[in-house]
């Protein structure tokens, strides 16, 4: 085959540091997804969703074929901390987590994660984003040694 294809889609999720709740502000929140999707678009990956909470977010977007995950999830957290530290609604000590936890999604239920992300506010109403994440992390088959997760 003379031509390479890839059609990967994702859903990453990670935490503020300590899980503390910097994206408390509506708007300071708002900005930092569209940050976010921002930095995506710029590796040349495609932005599906990206949404989260006052303590954590979510990207769902279609990894480029020629960028690894580890790469793409270092870059939005670098490039979006020193624009959260910059901003006016800023944070000076705002800082991310130093994990994150990255799911392959099928192309069929790709809209169903949109919609997850998409309702964030009121599916926190109810639940912690530790919880979420473990659902997650069991969904997926992920074991998880949560001495190691909350750092």
């Amino acid at each position: 085959m003379g031509q390479s294809f890839a059609r990967v889609w994702l859903h990453i999720t990670f935490s503020t540091k300590d899980r503390r709740p910097y994206l408390q502000d509506d708007d300071f929140r708002e900005e930092m997804f569209k940050m976010m999707a921002h930095h995506v678009q710029e590796t040349g990956c495609v932005v599906v969703r990206v949404g989260g909470w006052i303590d954590h977010v979510h990207v769902v977007c279609g990894l480029l074929r020629t960028i690894d995950i580890a790469t793409l999830v270092e870059l939005i957290k670098v490039e979006t901390s020193k624009w959260a530290k910059k901003d006016v609604m800023g944070i000076p000590m705002f800082a991310w987590q130093s994990g994150y936890a990255a799911f392959s999604v099928s192309q069929s239920l790709l809209p169903r994660v949109e919609a997850y992300v998409k309702n964030q506010a009121s599916h926190h109403a109810q639940r912690s984003f530790q919880d979420e994440f473990r659902e997650l992390c069991r969904k997926h088959g992920i074991d998880v040694d949560e001495r190691y997760v909350w750092d």
